[in-house]
């Protein structure tokens, strides 16, 4: 029997069943894409944690690392893939081709691979000068050669005028990953030595200061590099390496909090320990940034157990991409999920994520 309207006997309109249900979009009210979203920071992680995630699903996406380790036909591999809109193409020290090999195959090698093969994929804005793309291509095949991969597939396409900033880059790499090795975020444990490559902050400082046509007295050179090599090295002197981390979007400070939060320990750096050279530090100080959460694109951060701390440390410091190498803090079970760094004044401060990114387009 149908009720009136207002007639008391009327159940009203049936509560709506929530189960199942995912959020949508990230948890900040953002209607639209905002930079900060490709920041490497909070945005970043609510991005894919509350919209990409809950859409692909699956366990190995679910890990959220840089590289997927998966296994095929018997063979544990990893698979990774970046996309590069660096601003400008050129830049001290390297150009948008070399971080479009670079990037992914130090991605890889996080996960202790050795590097294989690349696809990648060009995407070309109508009007940009085929000399530039002519450079751009000599630096990736450069950088492969450079890189021990090859490039084995891609694809090429043009957008229109205005639609594009001139060359967008995508790879995707595959690589082999040793029997034995075993090296992600959540294996980080209490008492592991934490280790940085070398300096940090140098990638990000050369981008601005091209950028911005600025002067520091001295030419800040990006630090891209390949880091395969360094990290075989490493594994040589320890196999039982807990995590790797290449600290790119959101730099050393945003690995950090990302390792602690997937293993729920806590770190503790020693400020002064940090390897920030004075040209970035200066640099930083003038602009206004944080050396901690600048882009690097050749370091590593290292989660070591502290009976082969000595010995790693001494492995990096013997290859040419590790020969700054120097262990900056340690882990801890106290405070779970959060970074903390003991100044030069005695006091401690948390060093916490990023909200987006201090310098967008650097990668």
């Amino acid at each position: 029997m149908r009720v009136a309207d207002g007639d008391p006997r009327d159940p009203g309109p049936a509560a709506p069943d929530f189960s199942g249900w995912t959020c949508p979009a990230p948890l900040r009210d953002h209607l639209k894409v905002v930079m900060g979203h490709g920041g490497g920071g909070q945005l970043s992680a609510e991005l894919v944690e509350h919209l990409f995630a809950p859409a692909f699903g699956g366990e190995i996406l679910a890990e959220l690392g840089d590289s997927a380790t998966v296994t095929l036909g018997g063979t544990r591999l990893a698979f990774s893939t970046d996309s590069y809109v660096v601003r400008p193409l050129f830049f001290p020290g390297g150009s948008i081709g070399d971080l479009a090999v670079n990037g992914t195959v130090n991605d890889l090698a996080m996960a202790g691979a050795r590097p294989a093969y690349l696809s990648c994929g060009f995407i070309l804005e109508e009007g940009v000068e085929i000399a530039t793309v002519g450079r751009v291509a000599q630096a990736l095949g450069a950088a492969a050669r450079a890189a021990d991969v090859i490039v084995a597939t891609g694809d090429t396409k043009v957008v229109d005028a205005g639609h594009g900033d001139g060359i967008f880059i995508n790879t995707a790499g595959i690589g082999l990953i040793p029997k034995g090795v075993d090296i992600r975020p959540r294996r980080a444990v209490p008492g592991d030595v934490v280790i940085v490559s070398g300096p940090i902050g140098e990638h990000g400082v050369a981008i601005m200061s091209v950028r911005e046509g600025l002067e520091f007295g001295v030419e800040i050179v990006s630090d891209t590099a390949p880091l395969a090599s360094l990290v075989q090295t490493m594994l040589a002197a320890c196999a039982d390496l807990h995590v790797l981390r290449d600290p790119t979007r959101g730099g050393l400070a945003t690995s950090l909090n990302e390792i602690a939060s997937a293993a729920r320990v806590g770190i503790a750096l020693r400020e002064r320990a940090l390897p920030v050279p004075e040209a970035v530090a200066n640099a930083c100080a003038f602009l206004g940034l944080d050396p901690l959460y600048v882009a690097n694109e050749g370091k590593l951060v290292a989660f070591v157990p502290p009976a082969h701390a000595d010995a790693v440390l001494a492995a990096m410091r013997a290859h040419p991409r590790g020969a700054g190498a120097v262990a900056i803090g340690t882990c801890t079970a106290d405070h779970p999920g959060m970074v903390v760094a003991s100044t030069a004044l005695g006091g401690t401060r948390v060093v916490d994520v990023p909200l987006g990114e201090q310098l967008p387009r650097i990668c």
